[in-house]
């Protein structure tokens, strides 16, 4: 008989902290971003509604691409992927820990909420845990709109973000949105509120979140003075042109 394949390696750790995140005490969970392939050859997309975004996203640059700390966010989003029950219930396990009582932890420093069940996963998370706080921004408009606005867990907030396939769908004077600016002084033109010294302004701010873009020659090249909804604007004008 052929031998039963190992057991997956599960990630001892779900959350950490980068450098920007732990100035702020902020932790935070990842995913890869946007589509691959997994080491066994399964592809995924982790952000169904990414739009221009995806041409410039940070997460798939610089250390992000170390394989060492793309091995991690894979080996995350294949827990997920095979056991989310399990995955659900090691979430609650470290969130027990004394160290996130008042904490915030950021869902998604790359990835989205690709699926309902998923979705629906977090949200039981947060309820179980509400002496944590947790943020995330998102492009699945309508997977929130559906499931989270109608009753979200007191001590969960978001941030609706531009530059998606669902842009048309937002409303900046009734939904809080953050969009992605050339720089601090394009913000500040445009009355928005940048969220540089603090990632938790996105949702405790003001409602118009502003973020200046990386500082990563080609992509700044990519999106010029554009901001990413006028940009996703620009490019759904294109689409239905053609």
């Amino acid at each position: 008989m052929p031998a039963c394949p190992p057991p997956p390696v599960r990630p001892s750790r779900l959350l950490t902290q980068n450098r920007r995140l732990r100035a702020i005490g902020v932790w935070n969970w990842t995913l890869p971003a946007w589509a691959g392939r997994l080491p066994d050859g399964r592809t995924y997309n982790t952000c169904p509604s990414a739009g221009v975004c995806r041409h410039v996203c940070y997460a798939r640059h610089g250390a992000y691409r170390w394989p060492a700390v793309k091995a991690r966010h894979e080996a995350n989003l294949a827990f997920v992927l095979e056991d989310l029950l399990g995955w659900e219930q090691a979430m609650l396990a470290e969130l027990a820990h004394p160290r996130f009582t008042g904490t915030w932890v950021r869902i998604h420093d790359a990835g989205d909420f690709f699926s309902d069940d998923y979705l629906c996963a977090w949200l039981r998370v947060c309820r179980a845990r509400p002496e944590t706080h947790f943020y995330c921004y998102t492009k699945e408009v309508t997977r929130f709109r559906r499931i989270v606005e109608p009753d979200p867990p007191p001590n969960f907030r978001w941030t609706y973000s531009y530059g998606g396939t669902q842009d048309a769908l937002l409303d900046p004077n009734t939904d809080r949105v953050a969009d992605v600016f050339p720089d601090e002084a394009a913000i500040a033109a445009a009355g928005f509120s940048s969220q540089s010294e603090r990632d938790t302004d996105a949702v405790l701010g003001l409602s118009r979140t502003g973020i200046p873009a990386n500082h990563i020659p080609h992509f700044q090249a990519k999106q010029g003075r554009r901001r990413f909804s006028e940009w996703q604007a620009a490019t759904e004008r294109e689409r239905r042109a053609a």
